[in-house]
């Protein structure tokens, strides 16, 4: 269930990735799936322990590429300079204070020629969670902003990146999270939040919903996607 396309993004073997804010790792799950070296990278030690074992689990079943997973943040990666073809970032940006900061910091550790995709939740879907409760946006973690994709992409654009194209994920979470914010959004508990989170996990492996997604992301998308590329040096 990735929120960045790896086609998209131009994931192939051999290249190295950075998922900066990796949760449970299933980004580094695509890319190594691909041939990719990959280093996640999160706050959330329960989260890195699930992205570790993962990618464990899939070099001891044969898998040649390298990587790990270790904890930091986006705004002191642990990488030198010009070190990874792509990077990904997803559903970040929201939590930080200094988003242009965090977008510099992002493009210093990417090769000249590199690509990225940084995903954002989508304004509309964060309005309206915003009137269903204020523990949305006032829970310890939680959101911080409302994003316009166009504040995003300056902020990419004045840290060294092209930005080349955009794209909409998960239409299907738009309701779930409704739902959530509407019974409560920290517990899992009630029926219909535990019936809805059962479909989430049924469609993310049928061709036929995975198709029907893909329509309803032109529609009510839960996330929206801008791609770049790091030019040689200066503005893009």
């Amino acid at each position: 269930m990735l929120t960045v396309d790896l086609d998209r993004l131009g994931v192939r073997a051999g290249d190295w990735v950075l998922d900066a804010g990796c949760g449970g790792g299933r980004h580094c799950f695509g890319a190594m799936a691909r041939g990719a070296h990959v280093a996640g990278l999160d706050l959330d030690r329960p989260s890195l322990e699930v992205a570790q074992s993962g990618i464990r689990e899939r070099q001891a079943g044969g898998a040649s590429c390298r990587g790990g997973a270790l904890q930091g943040d986006v705004f002191r990666l642990p990488f030198g300079d010009d070190h990874f073809d792509r990077v990904i970032c997803s559903e970040v940006m929201e939590h930080v204070h200094d988003y242009p900061g965090a977008v510099r910091e992002l493009v210093r550790v990417m090769r000249p020629g590199g690509t990225i995709g940084i995903t954002i939740p989508t304004a509309t879907s964060e309005w309206l969670y915003l009137h269903l409760t204020r523990l949305y946006f006032e829970s310890p973690g939680g959101h911080i902003r409302v994003f316009r994709p166009r504040d995003l992409a300056r902020a990419m654009a004045r840290a060294g990146l092209r930005v080349e194209g955009v794209g909409f994920a998960h239409a299907l979470h738009t309701p779930y999270w409704a739902v959530r914010a509407l019974l409560g959004l920290d517990d899992e508990t009630p029926g219909p939040t535990r019936s809805f989170r059962r479909f989430l996990l049924l469609a993310s492996t049928s061709p036929t919903w995975s198709r029907v997604e893909r329509w309803l992301d032109w529609i009510w998308p839960k996330s929206v996607i801008l791609y770049g590329t790091r030019v040689a040096r200066g503005r893009a």
